[in-house]
């Protein structure tokens, strides 16, 4: 049993992907669901609040569905998410209640993020859910997403939802045992790397493809999601779903696999930074001086509104915009105070105009790194 005065960490979101729930032959593994249930209660009964984001609904469809092969039309793929989606539901939730938990489902789209009311309410409803005890389970809606309104994968949507509820850890299960410096399949020589603090070029270029034929999320969507968790501030772990006890032992920091740790030092993002670094649509486009982007990162100042030197496309007061430099290299996100025919206009007159609110304006990312979409 875990010291309650030891344990830090609190709240946990776990990442379960296809390969950790269905067998060889694309269904559901009852065993492989049983055996990640159990360590979810172990969790729970250890007072850990949980959140499970479970990939598996079209591996666990398609074959019901009447297909031999996981399908790769949209519509098929749609329709075996629609049958798979409700038998993932039945038996986590049959297992959590025999258990005396109960598991709620939260379908979600990329448009739910980018909708800033609408992720005010998702966030509330998860937070209701937390306090009462209640096991989320998350997972994109298959059934009606587009492209457009995809994640591409859900370690990209388990991040976004470990930031969304500030998760004090975000766990991701796979068919392999953490982060090695080359490809171990290929190379036998390859090092696991037990402990990441930044996500650099070598690490980016060591991630290769989907290491499973049932998963959509490969090594490099990982990465881009552990991005996203350590610029929100929120540890990680990538480790194998099969090893025995691997959530309990990653909650406690004995686990074989990969820990991403976010700087003690580093600037990580608050809420309002974080939905319009990871979750908005920017409407529009402003460059501004490169003298201007240096006092914005070194100093952290406002931008003025005389800093900007061109302004690409329309838009309104309080939109998001991408915010170019000289080089026309995008370098950062902001919800601007002016429309863009306000700004058009001071620029045009040469006036003077208030600055863009620091408090919203994204000045804080690490500007190397190129955020997910």
């Amino acid at each position: 049993m875990v010291n309650e005065e030891e344990k830090q960490i609190k709240r946990v979101v776990i990442k379960i992907g296809s390969s950790s729930l269905t067998s060889m032959h694309g269904e559901v593994s009852r065993r492989k669901l049983e055996k990640l249930a159990d360590q979810i209660v172990e969790l729970k009964d250890a007072g850990y609040e949980t959140v499970v984001v479970s990939s598996g609904a079209v591996a666990a469809g398609y074959r019901k569905l009447g297909c031999i092969n996981r399908p790769s039309d949209l519509p098929e793929k749609q329709a075996a998410a629609s049958i798979g989606q409700g038998l993932l539901m039945e038996s986590y939730s049959e297992l959590f209640l025999s258990h005396g938990y109960v598991a709620s489902q939260l379908l979600i789209t990329r448009g739910d993020f980018s909708d800033e009311t609408r992720y005010g309410n998702m966030k509330n409803t998860m937070e209701v859910l937390l306090q009462r005890g209640i096991i989320p389970i998350v997972n994109e809606n298959d059934t009606i997403t587009v492209d457009r309104l995809k994640f591409g994968d859900n370690d990209t949507l388990s991040a976004k939802v470990a930031a969304l509820i500030g998760a004090d850890l975000l766990i991701i299960l796979s068919d392999i045992d953490g982060l090695y410096d080359d490809n171990p399949n290929s190379n036998p020589d390859a090092r696991l790397l037990e402990k990441v603090d930044a996500i650099t070029p070598e690490i980016e270029a060591a991630a290769g493809g989907s290491g499973s034929a049932v998963g959509t999320g490969g090594m490099k969507s990982k990465i881009a999601a552990f991005k996203i968790a350590m610029a929100s501030g929120i540890q990680s772990f990538l480790g194998k779903s099969s090893t025995r006890d691997i959530l309990m032992d990653a909650v406690n920091g004995k686990a074989k696999g990969t820990y991403f740790e976010p700087k003690a030092n580093a600037f990580n993002l608050d809420r309002k930074k974080q939905w319009i670094a990871f979750h908005s649509g920017p409407e529009g486009k402003v460059m501004i001086s490169n003298d201007a982007k240096a006092a914005i990162i070194d100093k952290r100042r406002n931008i003025d509104a005389l800093d900007i030197q061109e302004v690409i496309g329309r838009f309104n007061r309080g939109a998001v915009v991408t915010i170019l430099d000289e080089d026309e290299e995008e370098f950062g996100l902001g919800r601007i105070n002016f429309s863009s025919e306000q700004l058009k206009d001071v620029k045009k007159n040469n006036e003077s105009a208030a600055a863009i609110d620091q408090e919203t304006f994204v000045c804080s990312l690490d500007f190397s790194m190129k955020v997910p979409s």
